[in-house]
């Protein structure tokens, strides 16, 4: 049986870590983004709104600073789905601000064998796996400290990386298919 944190411990997560967080995200969308105004701007106006002084790149630059690293391997469909691209779009703030987000198109993520799982990894010895239901919809985070499936999201982690691309690279490759 799942054991769920208490959602309002879910930051203090990447505020303890030492060394590494890193993270999966598998999903065609989220639901907290389409209820963002943020999604809304960039559906209205083509671009990103500039938050990079919110809570979480403030967060990134301390922790990244401190010479950890805050690392995620996001799937994207080809051709993406529009909240990829808005994902693609905003991932610009949270690059600048320390974090390296990469991409990997679900073909090859697929070819490789990622499962389809969206989870934080931190100094490969705790993961928090993301729970969502049908519409997308975020239903909380399962601490996981099991060694066997820990060393399981490290081989997830080192396969994603090893093929992922950087933001800049992905996004010729999705301007030279257009």
């Amino acid at each position: 049986m799942a054991k769920f944190i208490d959602d309002s411990t879910f930051g203090s997560y990447f505020e303890a870590f030492k060394h590494t967080a890193w993270r999966l995200e598998t999903r065609r969308g989220y639901g907290s983004d389409r209820a963002s105004d943020k999604y809304r701007h960039y559906l209205e106006n083509g671009e990103v709104p500039d938050d990079s002084e919110r809570p979480w790149c403030l967060n990134v630059r301390a922790q990244t600073g401190q010479g950890k690293r805050i690392e995620r391997v996001r799937i994207v469909d080809e051709p993406p789905t529009r909240e990829q691209m808005y994902l693609l779009a905003a991932a610009a703030a949270n690059n600048a601000a320390g974090e390296d987000i990469r991409n990997l198109w679900r073909a090859d993520a697929e070819r490789i064998g990622l499962p389809s799982l969206d989870f934080w990894l931190f100094d490969s010895a705790r993961a928090l796996v993301l729970h969502f239901d049908d519409a997308d919809g975020y239903l909380g985070a399962e601490l996981v400290v099991d060694p066997a499936r820990i060393v399981e999201y490290c081989q997830v982690r080192d396969a994603a990386w090893h093929h992922a691309s950087r933001r800049e690279e992905f996004l010729r490759q999705i301007a030279s298919d257009a």
